[in-house]
């Protein structure tokens, strides 16, 4: 078989959407009262985002479990898990980010930006029982620079 240029092209263009090649889109950089009217769920404006790619700013809560494969993000930084302490405050401002799988656990007082695709609406995580109401999946986080 002959190599054309339309044929190693071709192979490019296949190999990329098969990786889903997030990079080459731009996400949309939101802040957490982008997402939460206080008290009354969802802006009308995270409702046009949903299913786009966003970046997000915040902290790494202390998981849950360590072989977790999402963490949640936190609009201030929290020393504790604010699911397992009946007496933590429970946040107004978290999404769950789910990495797809192991993630690596960041200091909780170190902010994090985390970007994927943004899913809305109540889902519970089967293996955890863990209820929310936005998502950033198919997630990759780094540290603010």
């Amino acid at each position: 078989m002959t190599m054309t240029r339309r044929t190693i092209l071709g192979g490019i263009a296949a190999a990329m959407s098969l990786a889903g090649f997030r990079a080459a889109r731009a996400a949309t950089t939101v802040s957490f009262s982008d997402l939460y009217v206080s008290g009354s769920g969802l802006t009308p404006y995270a409702e046009e985002l949903a299913g786009t790619d966003v970046e997000l700013t915040g902290f790494m809560a202390p998981p849950l479990r360590a072989e977790m494969a999402f963490f949640v993000l936190t609009v201030e930084p929290m020393g504790i898990c604010p699911f397992c302490d009946s007496e933590a405050t429970w946040p107004e401002g978290i999404v769950a980010v789910h990495t797809g799988g192991p993630f690596r656990a960041e200091r909780y007082d170190i902010p994090i930006v985390a970007s994927g695709r943004l899913d809305l609406g109540f889902a519970v995580d089967r293996e955890t029982g863990f209820g929310s109401l936005i998502r950033i999946i198919d997630a990759d986080y780094r540290r603010y620079q």
